[in-house]
């Protein structure tokens, strides 16, 4: 267990290109599912635990998330002219980012069970850990097809393969990311390096959870929530 009280980073730049014609006009974090926007489903989570400042990155559509954000007190990284995936984005945000280690937090999912930011601080631990993942047994993930992102050893280290989904919230160590030499990359690209070290890690979520990158999630998340 830590007593960190970590900077958050929310990935909120993406074209949400799955949800065709929803994203025409909106972006994505802001699609209402239950009558609020996914942007502050993902906020409420955050007030559960301790921590410093959020930031939020922004390229499609950025006037309205600005408009959104601001008032909420979420500082903005916007990325232009090109949009620098969540690698590149988090590093770019860093200069606003208060802490090393961050909480990222995709910004397109619906929890349903105990705060995921709250079981992450509890099972950080620095000394063994390069990064740990909020990751959602396959049979828990909502609407999900295919047979998983990561499989986890005893230890709760994890390789690429079936069984656990990445649910989209980390904490994670921010020093590798100056070695890498694209301005845009994925996160994907440090978690290799952090697999090859035995240092990724995985806490599993004993809840249910909803993908909601593509519009039949918005009702599928709409039921879990009703289900709570």
């Amino acid at each position: 267990m830590t007593s960190v009280a970590p900077s958050i980073m929310l990935f909120a730049a993406g074209f949400g290109t799955r949800m065709g014609a929803l994203t025409k006009t909106c972006p994505k974090p802001l699609i209402k599912v239950a009558g609020e926007a996914l942007v502050d489903h993902t906020l409420k989570l955050t007030r559960g635990i301790p921590h410093t400042n959020i930031v939020a990155n922004t390229h499609y559509l950025p006037d309205m998330m600005c408009d959104h954000l601001q008032p909420l007190g979420v500082q903005v990284s916007h990325e232009y002219p090109e949009i620098l995936e969540t690698g590149g984005g988090l590093r770019a945000a860093l200069p606003m980012l208060d802490t090393n280690p961050v909480i990222t937090m995709n910004t397109d999912a619906i929890w349903a069970g105990p705060n995921p930011l709250s079981l992450l601080l509890e099972n950080w631990d620095p000394d063994r850990m390069d990064a740990l993942l909020t990751c959602v047994p396959v049979a828990q993930a909502v609407g999900h097809n295919g047979p998983g992102d990561f499989t986890a050893n005893d230890s709760g280290q994890i390789t690429r393969g079936p069984g656990l989904v990445y649910g989209g919230v980390q904490i994670l160590k921010t020093d590798m990311l100056d070695a890498i030499p694209e301005k845009s990359f994925s996160l994907n690209v440090l978690w290799d390096q952090m697999m090859d070290r035995g240092t990724l890690h995985a806490t599993p979520y004993p809840g249910r959870w909803c993908d909601v990158g593509h519009p039949e999630g918005i009702k599928l998340a709409e039921d879990l929530l009703a289900d709570v």
